[in-house]
């Protein structure tokens, strides 16, 4: 056999080195076999490694820098090496390193800010930590309680990614792995661990602080439910975040992440598997989460708005952005889109106090402005789409009033539907600007056909929100009646519009759909398709005669027979088998019952004991038979 071959069953060369009377750490760790051999648990290795010097002195080669004159091994190989033998999870040696206080003294060291912190070593330092977070969860944790001011050093060195996944570790992100949870959350949540990381959202620290701060802050705010979740929802901790968004002086960094933390809090996200609302449809995980968003939140962010509201003025920005279509003057910004997002995330809160506010704010108001100023930012677009979508679902006539006759929503569609090309010649009113009108800020190139504006999938996509909509709603149907050029431009621009995007019409390599698909979204799911039998059997006999044609020359090579062109026809009979197949996986697809039987019945047997959609009816069901042998119908079991 393969395993008693000599060149196979050859001794290791970590072997070799165990056998020397006299051997050193840095020996072993040269060779490439070491953490091969540390996996397949090499007993003699082990027992070496376990070692309380041994241990110590893998410990060194992580948390401290190699001298200036080291070579390449030491400097990178080394250390490397040395991470790898200590997370390959054995316990022996893990046990060895919490056991005793120095070594665990020693490799928290690597954090003391006299020291220096390079990127590779704090990866190292944080894949010891983690390991020992998961397979030495409670001595760990005991070596911190004792050690709080682990904490004020892991937060201090926040900028550098490694660290902050030791302390998204730290704070919850995986709950399961600490033996009692809930304990540990609310010891958390008692110290002043949350403080430490609000503060580094401060304008006076560094882009990369403020980023890993605010994802440790987000991590926090979608594990909700938790002791720290609620702590950092609290009014006074909105406060203190907000307090970070305006800081002096003002920073666009601190701004962006400040917002992504409301974000967070605004939306947060809870387990799937803790979820009792979860249900599974087409293989996927969806879950509806019973807990709201706490009202304390919401109300303490809503007297700040007009302070956003506020920084969506472009016109005091003198930037010059040179593009393909022409010139943005100033562009948008990531600090206006993160306001624009955060106003979204508001209104899908529910909250009717945020509707007053955001209306008399002028965000709205302002927020359409952009969404038209700014043709062609496509994350705009989306984030302004699920704000009107969101003031035309709440049935809050206010609300609805303020967006489509002071905000002026279907005059402005039917504006730019008359002339959908790039212009910068186009005034708009702007109440927050010192002067009445200004140049948008979109200008096309100069010389150049101007092109026409990007945002007229969405302007249809909101078109055909607010006629679904007034079927249903009077004051929207009400209101698309005043403008008397909303029908004509519906009945002949919008249909012919939505017919040509319906990509269910298309002929691309598959069949044509009859029915008209009216929903919008590529998620939703048709039940009456219908499919072209003539169109399929043309389809399958041309793709056919294509590969048979292909492979003819290759068939003659190894002396198979010619077939005939009549082989490979599909007349419609064999089409309406294929178009059956496809609407029973279409059936099975749709259906979220797992232990559900499958039926194939024909129109016939069932006549009018078929409900309406195609489903047979009880008594129908009682008459319907299945044969069994698949064969001549002889054997039959009644259903």
């Amino acid at each position: 056999m393969f395993w008693k071959l000599t060149a196979l069953s050859a001794a290791s060369p970590v072997e070799s080195i165990l056998d020397k009377e006299d051997f050193t750490l840095e020996e072993l760790l040269d060779e490439e076999d070491i953490i091969q051999e540390c996996r397949a648990l090499n007993s003699r290795l082990i027992n070496f490694l376990r070692e309380r010097a041994q241990v110590e002195r893998l410990l060194r080669f992580i948390v401290e820098e190699s001298p200036e004159d080291a070579d390449s091994k030491r400097a990178f190989k080394f250390p490397f090496i040395s991470s790898e033998v200590l997370t390959c999870e054995i316990d022996v040696i893990l046990k060895t390193l919490v056991e005793e206080e120095e070594l665990m003294d020693l490799l928290f060291s690597f954090l003391e800010p006299n020291r220096s912190h390079s990127v590779m070593l704090a990866g190292y330092f944080s894949k010891v930590v983690i390991c020992l977070m998961l397979r030495k969860t409670v001595p760990l944790m005991n070596y911190v309680k004792a050690h709080q001011n682990v904490f004020q050093q892991l937060v201090d060195l926040i900028g550098i990614t490694s660290i902050m996944e030791v302390l998204i570790r730290l704070v919850g992100a995986d709950d399961h792995v600490y033996p009692n949870h809930v304990d540990v959350m609310q010891w958390l949540a008692d110290s002043n661990l949350l403080e430490m990381i609000v503060d580094k959202l401060s304008p006076s620290n560094s882009l990369e602080v403020h980023g890993n701060a605010a994802e440790t802050l987000c991590t926090i705010a979608q594990n909700a439910p938790s002791p720290l979740a609620t702590k950092l929802s609290s009014s006074s901790f909105v406060a203190r975040i907000f307090g970070h968004a305006f800081g002096d002086p003002p920073s666009k960094s601190s701004l962006v992440h400040t917002l992504s933390v409301c974000i967070s809090l605004l939306s947060p996200r809870r387990s799937l598997v803790s979820s009792p609302f979860m249900y599974s449809f087409r293989g996927q995980q969806i879950f509806e989460s019973p807990i709201s968003v706490n009202p304390e939140t919401i109300s303490t962010m809503l007297p700040r708005l007009g302070d956003f509201v506020a920084l969506l003025n472009v016109t005091s920005d003198e930037k010059v952005l040179p593009t393909t279509y022409g010139q943005l003057r100033p562009p948008l910004g990531s600090h206006r889109l993160k306001i624009v997002e955060f106003i979204a995330v508001l209104l899908k809160t529910r909250s009717e106090a945020t509707g007053k506010v955001l209306a008399t704010s002028g965000a709205i108001r302002r927020v359409l402005d952009l969404f038209f100023e700014y043709p062609y930012n496509n994350a705009l677009h989306h984030q302004v789409e699920s704000i009107i979508v969101s003031c035309l679902e709440s049935k809050n006539e206010e609300m609805i009033d303020h967006l489509l006759r002071e905000c002026d929503l279907i005059g402005k569609i039917l504006k730019i539907e008359k002339q959908p090309i790039l212009s910068g010649d186009n005034q708009t009113l702007n109440k927050f600007c010192p002067i009445s009108t200004f140049l948008t800020p979109t200008i096309p190139a100069a010389g150049k056909q101007a092109p026409r504006v990007g945002n007229i999938g969405h302007i249809s996509r909101i078109s055909n929100k607010l006629v679904q909509l007034s079927t249903n709603s009077n004051p929207i149907k009400t209101l698309l009646e005043e403008h008397n050029e909303w029908g004509e431009w519906e009945a002949n621009t919008l249909h012919d519009r939505n017919t040509v995007e319906n990509v269910y019409r298309w002929v691309c390599g598959r069949p044509t759909a009859l029915h008209d698909r009216t929903r919008d979204s590529d998620d939703e799911e048709v039940h009456d398709r219908d499919y072209d039998l003539a169109g399929l059997a043309n389809n399958l006999n041309q793709f056919t005669r294509y590969n048979m044609q292909e492979n003819n020359g290759a068939e003659e090579e190894h002396g198979s027979n010619d077939r005939d062109e009549e082989d490979v026809y599909f007349d419609d009979e064999s089409a309406e088998v294929v178009v059956s197949s496809l609407r029973l996986g279409d059936e099975q697809a749709n259906n979220l019952f797992a232990n559900s039987n499958w039926f194939t019945f024909q129109g016939d047997e069932l006549g009018e004991n078929t409900r309406a959609g195609g489903i047979p009816s009880e008594e129908a069901m009682e008459d319907v038979s299945l044969d069994e042998t698949s064969g001549n119908g002889d054997e039959k079991k009644t259903v």
